[in-house]
């Protein structure tokens, strides 16, 4: 069975479903027994939703930005 450091070192891949069948039930089957890498793996997965939708919101103020500067290049043309 894993250890909770082997579970650390999986958990991006796991969370991305880049595991081996193997691997993936390894790390699932350490997650039924283990509360703390349970808590763990929700706040990874927290992070990476705020981390994505901080992503999509920038980008959409760039998009707007860059829509805004050239309405105001074509305007001074």
């Amino acid at each position: 069975m894993l250890s909770c450091k082997e579970l650390v070192e999986n958990s991006s891949d796991y969370l991305d479903k880049r595991l081996s069948l193997n691997k993936g039930l390894e790390v699932r089957l350490h997650l039924t027994l283990c509360v703390n890498c349970r808590r763990f793996i929700k706040q990874m997965k927290v992070s990476q939703a705020v981390y994505r939708k901080m992503q999509q919101e920038q980008g959409d103020e760039l998009d707007g930005l860059a829509q805004k500067l050239a309405q105001a290049h074509r305007s001074n043309q």
